[in-house]
């Protein structure tokens, strides 16, 4: 049986990009694998106390801290809602990577959760893609990525839902055409890596 971690990190329950996709791939995961386990956690709705000193003195042995970590050692894959907020990811979210890596325990070159899936549904309100002009301030991607594999050597691949901003913002009303084209893309992709990772965990 199967183990999905599954973190929502955006600061509205409804009408979020991220909630919307993330909740589309556990669907379809527990379609596939009905006898597969979710752990759920709400970063928004239930918030985790920033790191200090305690904490990280303390290690895996803070009650918090082991708790989370024995959270992602139980799972056999992970999704993150992860949408951009002032350029980079919510401090939620970062709150939760503080306290679960955890080097010399879980994280380091010899990391036990190397070559765990990690599918990371990075939500933007414009286009941060390359060659688009804020290329250079996409730092959801490129941060996750670069930690995620540091960290954990895990196998990290991403949904990136972008311009979500156009249908509420006039001075992006042309982009609503591709707004759409990309919400049905990372809805389509949610279900197809959500069905490929329960039939390859299930096997």
């Amino acid at each position: 049986m199967a183990t999905l971690l599954h973190l929502d990190s955006a600061v509205f329950p409804q009408g979020s990009a991220s909630r919307e996709v993330t909740a589309a791939f556990v669907q379809a995961w527990s379609e596939q694998h009905p006898d597969g386990r979710v752990i759920y956690r709400d970063l928004a709705a239930d918030p985790l106390p920033h790191l200090d000193a305690a904490a990280a003195a303390a290690g895996v042995e803070h009650p918090l801290r082991g708790e989370l970590a024995a959270e992602l050692a139980a799972a056999d894959a992970v999704l993150i809602g992860a949408p951009m907020y002032n350029f980079t990811i919510p401090s939620t979210l970062k709150a939760w990577l503080d306290h679960v890596i955890i080097v010399g325990h879980n994280a380091g070159p010899d990391s036990p959760l190397a070559g765990t899936p990690i599918t990371v549904v990075a939500s933007r309100g414009g286009s941060y893609a390359a060659g688009t002009p804020r290329a250079g301030a996409e730092f959801v991607q490129n941060y996750l990525a670069t930690l995620l594999t540091a960290m954990f050597a895990a196998e990290v691949d991403f949904i990136v839902p972008e311009l979500t901003l156009a249908h509420s913002n006039p001075q992006m009303a042309e982009l609503i055409p591709l707004a759409e084209t990309s919400r049905t893309k990372a809805l389509a992709d949610a279900v197809e890596k959500a069905k490929s990772l329960a039939s390859r965990l299930a096997a």
